[in-house]
């Protein structure tokens, strides 16, 4: 039997989640009493619920069940910055070949077109579009992040455009940035109110959803019994999907490095002020050239977001005080960016985890006999956790298919120390790559 000593919470004020439009929906019920499924999936974010819907459609006369800690919507699937990328990205980057690179990416593609399919059947307003994606970089130092990316693109035959700092004002709205490029594909969209219209869909198709029940101990066996606070449920066959979470299950130890990040999204901008300064500009999403530097976003309903600051927590949850430290950097970020709307309020503030691994593979394997695990998206989940959910099924079932020879080919982690030495050089890695940011901060 393992007791799980550390649980999710919410950490601040979840912005995606509290301006979702479908926030007073009903999703599932906390899960009470003894319950029996055939499967049963462990974490509710992207790679759960891909994992059970693809299930169900593998298996649509067993009982699939998802157990999630928090509400759906609330956890990391929609803590993240809303961005579905088609690209490899400075995130999650390896040195991969051009066969490698070509996968990735029609892997990420599929996982778009997966999650548009779902979006369109369940009729999910997520605040969708096919925005692309700006890298850009406001520190000559930091130009050289674009020219590795650029090499990406040309070697790949990707489309992109390289824009300017004249180019870029008048793109985005501000003259912050001198260099960026432009890469069509990616999806901009509110996490939290996608995931949720899935987990909305998925239930009505029949799938069990078992909201606020956060798992406190698990007896793994012939049958697997998963407890929460005043319930039980009994399963054959049991995935855990819990990125950050899963070593605290007790089939993983040393593997991941859960790095948390921070993003604060404004008030709508007035429509005079959003006429003055937006009025031509489309919605955009940018990431840093630097890993370590800012996020940010101009959404369809006229916010504006702001995602910085990392910090590594083995506790697994952030503080009050390290919430604020964010929130202070935030405001910086945010003005020196955009000088004239300084007078605009950050509504919300959050923390939210990166889950890492040490060589940018994820953690994809049968760890027990009906015992699966996924988990390690390195910060581009929503793509990857899609794909890997898909796949993970179809591992289960038994299909065979290259794409499924691929990721096995790429879930080979490296160890990571144990702790203290793990958060020790941690957190030096993480102060090191933010005062080589710079300005990209």
């Amino acid at each position: 039997m393992n007791i799980i000593k550390q649980l999710p919470q919410i950490d601040g004020d979840l912005g995606w989640y509290l301006t979702a439009s479908n926030i007073k929906e009903n999703i599932g019920v906390q899960l009470k009493g003894e319950q029996v499924a055939d499967i049963v999936v462990i974490g509710a974010g992207y790679t759960g619920l891909s994992t059970a819907h693809r299930l169900k459609e593998l298996y649509p006369n067993k009982v699939i069940a998802v157990v999630e800690a928090l509400k759906v919507g609330q956890g990391t699937s929609g803590r993240n910055a809303g961005f579905i990328i088609d690209l490899p990205h400075n995130l999650d980057a390896n040195e991969g070949s051009l066969e490698d690179d070509a996968q990735l990416y029609a892997l990420n593609c599929f996982s778009i077109n997966r999650l548009d399919s779902m979006r369109k059947e369940f009729n999910i307003e997520c605040l969708w579009h096919k925005a692309g994606k700006y890298m850009v970089a406001a520190e000559d130092k930091n130009r050289g992040g674009l020219d590795d990316f650029e090499k990406v693109l040309k070697k790949n035959n990707f489309e992109y455009q390289r824009y300017n700092q004249t180019e870029l004002q008048n793109l985005l709205g501000t003259s912050y940035y001198k260099d960026g490029i432009y890469t069509p594909g990616n999806i901009l969209m509110n996490p939290s109110a996608l995931i949720r219209g899935v987990g909305i869909g998925l239930a009505k198709q029949g799938i069990k959803i078992y909201e606020d029940s956060p798992v406190i101990r698990i007896e793994y066996g012939k049958e697997n019994k998963i407890y929460t606070v005043g319930g039980v449920i009994k399963a054959k066959t049991l995935v855990q999907t819990i990125n950050s979470f899963t070593e605290e299950f007790g089939l993983l130890k040393n593997k991941l490095a859960p790095v948390f990040t921070y993003g604060s999204l404004t008030d709508p901008i007035p429509q005079d002020i959003y006429d003055d300064h937006f009025a031509d500009i489309e919605p955009w999403g940018l990431t840093s050239a630097h890993p370590a530097g800012t996020t940010a976003r101009l959404t369809p309903d006229r916010r504006i977001l702001i995602r910085n600051i990392l910090d590594f927590n083995s506790s697994l949850n952030s503080t009050a005080q390290q919430r604020d430290f964010a929130w202070k950097q935030h405001r910086k970020s945010f003005i020196a960016r955009f000088p004239f709307l300084k007078e605009i309020d950050f509504q919300y503030t959050w923390g939210g985890m990166l889950c890492m691994t040490l060589n940018h593979n994820s953690v994809f394997e049968r760890v027990k006999d009906n015992v699966y695990m996924v988990c390690g998206c390195n910060g581009v989940g929503v793509a990857k956790g899609t794909y890997l959910g898909y796949y993970m099924a179809e591992m289960i079932y038994g299909n065979e298919s290259k794409e499924l020879d691929f990721i096995k080919k790429s879930s080979n982690v490296s160890w990571v120390p144990p702790e203290p030495l793990r958060s020790i050089g941690a957190k030096y890695k993480i102060k090191k790559e933010e005062v080589a940011a710079g300005k990209d901060i």
